[in-house]
């Protein structure tokens, strides 16, 4: 598979096959995204792999939060969290959720997601029930936790985006899904307690990962895009 194949087949995964990942062939995955562009060669990215039983603690963490109600929230920039969206029953800050066009486009992906999955919009506990789903890695054998030192400035966050791509191309070469995941670190004392990671790093996103059931639905979804004479601008041409 090329690079341009690569990208324009790889989509989130949101099911997977329970074979585990060998811990040589995330390795091998990693090293690749270590030759990802950063700011004047800084490298701002650490991985932490949580798989086995540890991650098997990490979701038991994970959903017992979530079912006394505590609020899903990153420890760095906005929480941009939505209910509606997943159907979460608890509020959350709408303040800095989404808006305008950035709402629709995420609206318009969870419309798709409960087509798929034939959860109506009226069902709450089916859209709970996803919401879950996600705070369980989508049962993927493993993740892959990126986190950041708090002593670099927010431009390093740019560096994550591309090394977190980086990341979900070079696992197509394994044959492997992921899906980029902000909601897998949304727990943030959670995931310290069982990781280790101490509170001088930022919880920036997670990769699940693994082998994808493509005979489950949730696998289906291909994602719209804007077309390019939207959002460009030509001068000079």
């Amino acid at each position: 598979m090329d690079i341009i194949e690569a990208i324009n087949t790889r989509k989130s995964i949101r099911a997977y096959k329970q074979d585990p990942v060998p811990k040589a062939v995330i390795e091998d995955i990693l090293q690749i995204a270590t030759r990802s562009p950063s700011s004047m060669n800084t490298q701002p990215w650490e991985f932490v792999v949580v798989a086995g039983e540890a991650l098997e603690r990490l979701t038991k963490a994970n959903l017992e939060r979530l079912a006394v109600g505590e609020i899903p929230a990153r420890d760095w920039g906005r929480n941009v969290w939505s209910d509606s969206a997943t159907g979460l029953q608890k509020g959350s800050a709408q303040s800095d959720a989404f808006t305008g066009v950035y709402r629709e486009r995420q609206v318009s992906l969870a419309v798709q997601i409960f087509q798929k999955l034939g959860i109506a919009r009226e069902d709450r506990e089916k859209r709970a029930e996803w919401t879950r789903q996600g705070f369980r890695y989508f049962g993927a054998p493993a993740v892959i936790i990126i986190t950041m030192d708090k002593s670099l400035s927010p431009a390093s966050f740019f560096d994550i985006g591309l090394v977190t791509q980086t990341i979900a191309l070079a696992a197509l070469k394994h044959g492997l899904g992921t899906c980029i995941q902000g909601q897998g670190v949304m727990y943030p004392k959670a995931v310290r307690e069982i990781t280790g990671i101490p509170e001088s790093k930022y919880l920036i996103i997670c990769l699940t990962i693994g082998y994808p059931d493509w005979s489950s639905p949730a696998n289906a979804i291909n994602s719209e895009r804007e077309p390019l004479e939207k959002i460009t601008t030509w001068l000079g041409y």
